[in-house]
């Protein structure tokens, strides 16, 4: 078997395209890791904000209450200026 001339240029072509592909992946695999860490601290944030929606939920005061203190005012102001000076 005799060796072909351009056989070196070959191996130098494929070694240059497994370099390339090898630092193709590395890039890629930076970036899927940074999108994961993104997703990680958007999904805690998104965490974050709802325990933040709740709490304000369960310390505001029902519409019904608010419009029953409205009325009671109301009637007192009523009753005040009807008996008032």
């Amino acid at each position: 078997m005799t060796p072909d001339p351009e056989h070196p240029v070959v191996l130098e072509d494929l070694a240059e395209l497994r370099r390339r592909l090898d630092v193709g992946l590395t890039r890629m695999e930076g970036h899927m890791a940074l999108l994961t860490q993104r997703d990680e601290q958007s999904a805690k944030e998104q965490d974050d904000l709802n325990a933040r929606v709740a709490a304000l939920e369960h310390t505001r005061w029902p519409l019904p209450a608010v419009a029953a203190l409205t009325a009671v005012g109301t009637l007192v102001v009523a009753l005040w200026q009807l008996l008032g000076p």
